[in-house]
């Protein structure tokens, strides 16, 4: 089948890698030059603006945005819709905002175009493992690109969660959960690192991946990251949040469902930001003010001999 990339990241450069082994042709876009040029190298076709791109699709066309959400999906739609025609179909992989990608929907309907969004997870290992997929289309629109879904992704990997907006809502909650594993493994080892055993962190990562409950590929790669790096000496505690999970956080509020540990997760984010949090310093003054309470001391390492 034949496809148009546009955004050639990390992300996008793997899919399309994925792509052409599985035998589909790919017409390649990214502002990069050097970007393109490297994926030509692989069988990609080049297409250095998306007028190019657009021209060397065959009707009816077919083209995925894997670029960053927001103003950058917005921008590109607005560059690229007036060049397709009706029939035609644009598919946006990143993380947008569910609401976002339902209204997108609607305005390129008004022309004839059909909109897809594709939640999609697997990061860096994608390309060698699969994408899983969620997907949020109409029904004749899903099978007509399922070639491509069932390529990126491994067997049983991508779902039809719906009309337009399911898969970003599914990829949304999907992000929302991640943030309270993350959050529950990082306090877990984080009290084994404090405890007064001298424990092999990764050799506990890999103890537990062997039939334990809690067992997951997010502990696989806690493994790999702790055998590396055992103490963590080289990363600096600054978590960014790319908006899912403050968009997951909304929707527990407006649905009234009590979702406490992705909140937790999500303004502990939030706080690793803190150098020194005003938060905490006001409450140490007001501590010391009504009764006296000195504030403490950074906390003493706790000796694991």
């Amino acid at each position: 089948m034949q496809l148009g990339m546009i955004g050639l990241g990390r992300m996008g450069a793997n899919m399309t890698l994925r792509l052409l082994r599985g035998g589909h042709e790919v017409i390649v876009h990214d502002r990069s030059a050097d970007a393109v040029s490297a994926l030509v190298k692989e069988g990609a076709v080049p297409a250095f603006t998306v007028e190019e791109l657009a021209a060397k699709l065959a009707a009816p066309r077919s083209v995925w945005l894997m670029v960053p959400a927001g103003a950058p999906v917005t921008d590109t739609i607005t560059s690229l819709a007036p060049l397709l025609s009706p029939g035609d179909t644009m598919i946006d992989g990143g993380n947008s905002n569910y609401r976002e990608s339902i209204a997108r929907a609607e305005q390129l309907s008004k022309d004839g175009l059909n909109f897809v969004d594709c939640g999609t997870s697997g990061g860096i290992w994608g390309l060698e493992n699969g994408y899983c997929l969620m997907i949020g289309a109409e029904e004749e629109v899903f099978r007509r690109m399922e070639p491509i879904f069932a390529t990126l992704a491994p067997p049983d990997g991508y779902l039809h969660a719906g009309p337009v907006g399911a898969g970003h809502f599914v990829k949304m909650v999907h992000n929302g959960i991640e943030y309270g594993m993350l959050q529950a493994y990082a306090e877990g080892f984080e009290l084994l690192d404090a405890s007064k055993y001298d424990i092999d962190l990764a050799r506990v990562a890999a103890l537990w991946n062997q039939g334990s409950v809690v067992r997951s590929w997010l502990l696989e790669l806690a493994e790999l990251a702790l055998e590396r790096d055992p103490d963590l000496s080289s990363i600096k505690g600054f978590v960014e949040d790319s908006g899912e999970g403050r968009w997951t956080v909304i929707e527990a509020i407006e649905h009234g469902v009590p979702a406490t540990a992705l909140a937790h997760a999500l303004f502990t984010r939030f706080r690793s930001r803190q150098e020194d949090s005003f938060g905490a310093k006001l409450i140490a003054a007001l501590r010391q003010e009504f009764g006296g309470h000195r504030p403490l001391p950074a906390r003493p390492e706790v000796s694991k001999e």
